[in-house]
């Protein structure tokens, strides 16, 4: 056998230039299924020519529009689309058995060109290993990179907001000693004129000069300085503002609460529709004075000195509830005053005749 093969190779080698050259178009032709031509003329697509992949792209394309169920067209065939769809895939795998081996391609990049489809391998530079492995190592190193830049922007806040603070307090320093000289100034001023009306002998003719204050014997624990001052304030008419909150509060209480009392008393039990009417138009002129008394109220809380002195906010219900409990009672006295009131006018106006009763009496005496 072996020298049969030696034979027939030399007779191939021995065969003319023109025979030789048909024995190798034979033996590197691509012979291809019937099936695969009949892809190739359902692509309607000429094999002999080689069609690249962007004609065979867009003969898809165009049999795509003309045969898919959801293009609108009239000539749509869901099975023909199929077979073209098929027919597709096919090519596209013969012409990728059929390209270039990738050394025939390195023969004509130039040296130094990284291949396309290796180019998002590079990461930088950065790990070792697989390509799974060097992309995680890199990823770990794009989350520290990222928790470095977030520190340092952390550290640069810290620093910017540390200096507004620092010219804050040198600021405040500045102003408090400011202050400070203002204050001792007023100090050394007040002090000279106390010092000269002294020399003048003003301080001479007042009462009580010479004497012990002993306005806060009463109360051995308080501060002997602050209660004099207190009293002096309180000689002079001041009253502290929360003082003078709660007066007014009460006096608008008790305004509030004569209102009501005298217009349900005015009106009758069970009312009229007409006397419900004037009663609902008095409830809410007096919701709207409450409205105010309320934030009366909220201001007097915020001033007062103990908490036990804070007040609640006034309800128009249980305001209108006390008016009603009230009425019956006030209607009571006012009756009772205009009987006192008459029988005083009638005493007034009666002649002073002696009676029968004052005869007897007079008689009895004698």
């Amino acid at each position: 056998m072996s020298c049969s093969f030696h034979l027939h190779r030399r007779s191939v080698l021995l065969v003319p230039s023109r025979h030789s050259v048909l024995i190798r178009w034979l033996g590197s032709a691509r012979r291809i299924s019937r099936s695969l031509q009949e892809n190739y003329r359902l692509l309607q697509l000429p094999e002999e020519d080689r069609s690249s992949p962007e004609q065979v792209k867009d003969a898809y394309l165009r049999l795509a529009k003309l045969y898919h169920p959801d293009s609108g067209a009239a000539t749509a065939n869901p099975v023909l689309f199929a077979r073209v769809e098929e027919a597709y895939r096919a090519v596209l795998t013969h012409q990728s058995r059929t390209m270039p081996s990738d050394g025939e391609e390195e023969e004509e990049r130039p040296r130094g060109a990284a291949l396309q489809h290796r180019s998002y391998l590079s990461y930088d530079g950065v790990g070792s290993g697989t390509p799974s492995q060097r992309e995680r190592q890199y990823r770990q190193v794009r989350v520290d990179r990222a928790v470095e830049q977030v520190l340092d922007y952390r550290q640069r806040e810290q620093e910017r907001a540390a200096a507004a603070d620092g010219a804050l307090v040198e600021r405040d320093v500045r102003q408090r000693s400011r202050n400070i000289r203002i204050t001792q100034a007023v100090e050394r001023l007040v002090e000279d004129l106390i010092q000269e009306s002294m020399v003048r002998g003003d301080f001479q003719n007042l009462s009580g000069a010479g004497k012990p204050l002993n306005k806060f014997q009463h109360n051995p624990y308080a501060d002997p300085m602050t209660h004099n001052l207190n009293r002096i304030l309180i000689d002079n008419g001041y009253q502290p503002p929360w003082v003078v909150t709660q007066r007014d509060i009460r006096e608008a209480t008790a305004r509030i609460r004569n209102q009501l009392l005298e217009g349900r008393a005015q009106l009758g039990d069970p009312m009229t529709p007409t006397e419900q009417n004037q009663w609902e138009q008095l409830c809410g002129s007096v919701q709207e004075e409450l409205l105010k008394l309320n934030k009366m109220v909220d201001d007097y809380n915020l001033i007062v000195p103990m908490l036990s002195m804070q007040m609640v906010h006034f309800s128009l219900t249980r305001e209108v509830n006390r008016a009603a409990r009230g009425a019956e009672q006030h209607r009571a006295d006012q009756l009772r005053a205009r009987e006192e009131k008459r029988d005083h006018a009638a005493v007034e106006t009666r002649p002073d005749k002696p009676g029968l009763i004052s005869w007897v009496q007079n008689l009895l005496r004698t």
